[in-house]
């Protein structure tokens, strides 16, 4: 089924898994990232930035993961990933995505918390669930810098979550998005004491960087979403680079399409079954 987000983080946090969240750099790789999911046996969440929806149309992308979403009985959600603009957030859910991340990190928590509720007034009233972010992840995605995170503020977090009825939030606990040459190192004294305090789903972002060690630790201390970005680019583009490099210009692109479209297939299928937690599934109340 085609489902907010929301309604994909209920179920996460009933059974203590975590969603899988992988970001889409083109169309092609949308096919492959959906039926890895399905074979895994996994909900999927579908994330674009603002510019790639645009350059690839939003209902192109709505299209795509609705069809798909009910053709092979997987649950797939389609989610707007670090939207600054009401403009850009508002297209996405007039186009049809299932959910949409305001990100006001940069901004005073008033002015956050202000912008963060425009948006879930729009969302809600239309079934579209939100995210919204407090503190800071470092790094660089989409060709936006960060020179350095900031770690989330537990009273901050619980302040925005009292004024703003937000269905997931991004903290800041040491992750850094474009980070693919080496692991993260988490803080996990501020993990658990966020986890202690707050109930509403939480969401990794600079996921690449996370060694997978840690992954059931995470989702059993909250985390709900868990955003890969790099490493499907990174890859998708490495395997692209081999093809496009020794292929004959006449031959039909599928042929140089298809071994990328498989290495996102096996990276999306293997994070998947890791996300669902099997080793350490226990009901959380």
């Amino acid at each position: 089924m085609y489902k907010n987000l929301g309604e994909m983080l209920r179920g996460a946090q009933a059974l203590n898994y975590t969603v899988g969240a992988f970001n889409a750099h083109n169309l092609e790789m949308v096919p492959a990232m959906i039926t890895a999911a399905k074979d895994a046996g996994a909900p999927i969440i579908i994330q674009t930035s603002v510019g790639t929806a645009e350059y690839v149309g939003m209902k192109n992308f709505v299209a795509i993961c609705r069809s798909m979403a009910d053709d092979l009985l997987v649950d797939v959600g389609l989610h707007l990933d670090h939207a600054k603009s009401f403009d850009a957030i508002k297209s996405a859910i007039d186009a049809g995505y299932s959910s949409v991340m305001f990100d006001g990190s940069a901004l005073s928590l008033r002015e956050n918390m202000e912008r963060a509720q425009r948006v879930v007034d729009y969302a809600h009233a239309r079934q579209v669930s939100v995210e919204c972010e407090i503190g800071t992840i470092g790094g660089t995605e989409e060709g936006v810098t960060i020179a350095e995170g900031k770690y989330t503020d537990p009273a901050q977090a619980l302040t925005f979550l009292e004024n703003v009825d937000v269905d997931a939030l991004a903290v800041g606990i040491g992750t850094h998005h474009g980070q693919f040459k080496s692991k993260t190192k988490l803080n996990w004294p501020l993990i658990e004491m966020l986890h202690a305090r707050i109930s509403t789903p939480m969401v990794i972002h600079g996921g690449t960087g996370v060694d997978e060690d840690d992954y059931h630790r995470l989702t059993n201390n909250g985390f709900r979403k868990f955003n890969v970005g790099t490493e499907l680019l990174v890859n998708w583009t490495r395997v692209a680079k081999e093809m496009f490099g020794k292929t004959e210009v006449n031959s039909s692109l599928r042929n140089n399409i298809l071994p990328c479209n498989t290495t996102v297939y096996n990276i999306v299928r293997h994070k998947s079954e890791l996300f669902m937690n099997v080793e350490n599934q226990s009901v959380v109340s």
